[in-house]
């Protein structure tokens, strides 16, 4: 039975960000305030606080296409779990976003996997969370393929070719990573065509790398041996498991996997199972 009692359901805000980030850190995650920042400025979220103020747990649903929205940072502070709070913020999240005519999505951890399949949820596909301790090994660009740095005028061509590959209109997103760390941001091009992109961001713990989508595996390879050598290490990136060349290259640059995703989605989502161009996402908070 669910049991609330000394805690009070509120709306999130963006001048909420520096105080959420306690949820966070205390599950060993990576966001930062600015991750939090943005995130509730591009969609919806709720928590709940004790007697003092303090917040003790939060869940975010955010648009990632007309039909899709993506829910995530769904925590409560060890000493309020047990009591339902998370899966009732959940639900309150899937309201918001079937009152849009959405589909909801998620990525599950291990543990979150067997909450969300009572609820509905069924598995798109699964990735692996890599983390990566030094300078990856370098990977040069196919034959054709030039490799640059992505500007601020790049990203709205960024984000029509993202948009086929991904099933997601992100656009506002891939435009963020660009803005706050311009120096992961990276297309490929063959000729005035892209065939590519990475883009990343910094975090408590490490650089994230992802998104990546791009035309095929050897480009995706050295967009992200080009990210990971413009920053200093440590790094993550979600990466579908489908991808082997991925795995390989990772493990040449001494990746380890400690873990793994599962995206999940409660109804349809047309075209998101076709993950081949996509080689690693923005981490499980922004798809």
């Amino acid at each position: 039975m669910d049991d609330f009692r000394g805690a009070v359901e509120r709306g999130l805000a963006p001048e909420h960000a520096e105080s959420l980030v306690a949820l966070s850190t205390e599950a060993g995650w990576n966001q930062v305030a600015a991750d939090w920042r943005f995130m509730l400025r591009l969609g919806s979220g709720i928590g709940m606080a004790d007697e003092a103020g303090r917040w003790i747990a939060s869940a975010l649903a955010l648009p990632m296409a007309p039909r899709l929205w993506w829910l995530s940072m769904v925590l409560t502070t060890k000493a309020w779990r047990g009591r339902g709070i998370g899966t009732h913020l959940l639900r309150r999240c899937i309201e918001t976003v079937r009152a849009q005519g959405a589909t909801p999505g998620l990525d599950a951890t291990e543990l979150g996997r067997p909450v969300y399949l009572p609820l509905g949820f069924a598995d798109v596909y699964a990735l692996r969370r890599w983390h990566i301790e030094r300078a990856p090994e370098a990977a040069a660009p196919p034959a054709g393929i030039r490799i640059r740095r992505a500007a601020a005028a790049d990203m709205a061509a960024v984000a029509a070719y993202d948009a086929p590959r991904s099933a997601m209109r992100r656009g506002d997103i891939l435009a963020h990573l660009q803005g706050r760390a311009p120096y992961l941001a990276f297309v490929a091009e063959r000729g005035d065509a892209l065939a590519g992109f990475v883009l990343g961001r910094e975090g408590r713990i490490a650089h994230s790398l992802g998104p990546i989508v791009a035309d095929g595996e050897a480009i995706a390879l050295a967009l992200a041996a080009q990210a990971g050598l413009a920053a200093r290490p440590p790094f993550v990136a979600d990466v579908p498991i489908r991808h082997d060349g991925m795995r390989r290259w990772l493990e040449a640059s001494g990746a380890v996997s400690p873990r793994g995703f599962t995206r999940m989605v409660l109804g349809a989502a047309p075209g998101l199972a076709a993950n081949e161009r996509v080689f690693a996402i923005s981490g499980p908070e922004l798809a």
